[in-house]
């Protein structure tokens, strides 16, 4: 795992800055989109790198939020703040239609998306 500080999200946030968390960057990082979705008409959720790392460090490998709080060096309450917020963006996405993008995505940055994607028409290529 390597500590990476993750950028704020100046929109949803007041008070004290958010502290930077332990992500595991080998996490592939993509869009994901309904196929039945128009692309003229869709929707994004974007997806906090700290978010995506939460709902794999607790749904997928079945960490207690504690154990999980300790893995990212951040408190349990932020730790269930984060989770509840992910789990809303996700069932939100899945039960309306809209892409899931995941936010910080080094690849997009560079205009480099996995598949072919109306955002960016760019194919995947090796990183240098």
């Amino acid at each position: 795992m390597n500590q990476e500080p993750v950028e704020p999200d100046t929109r949803r946030r007041r008070g004290r800055p958010r502290r930077p968390r332990s992500i595991d960057d080998t996490v592939s990082s993509r869009c994901y989109s309904p196929q039945c979705c128009p692309h003229d008409e869709e929707i994004t959720i974007t997806l906090l790198p700290e978010e995506v790392e939460l709902l794999r460090l607790i749904d997928l490998e079945g960490l207690e939020q504690e154990e999980a709080a300790g893995v990212l060096g951040v408190s349990r309450r932020t730790v269930w703040r984060d989770l509840h917020t992910a789990r809303r963006k996700v069932a939100d996405a899945l039960t309306s239609g809209k892409t899931i993008q995941m936010g910080g995505c080094p690849r997009a940055l560079k205009g480099l998306c996995p598949r072919k994607c109306p955002r960016f028409p760019h194919p995947l290529q090796e990183e240098e």
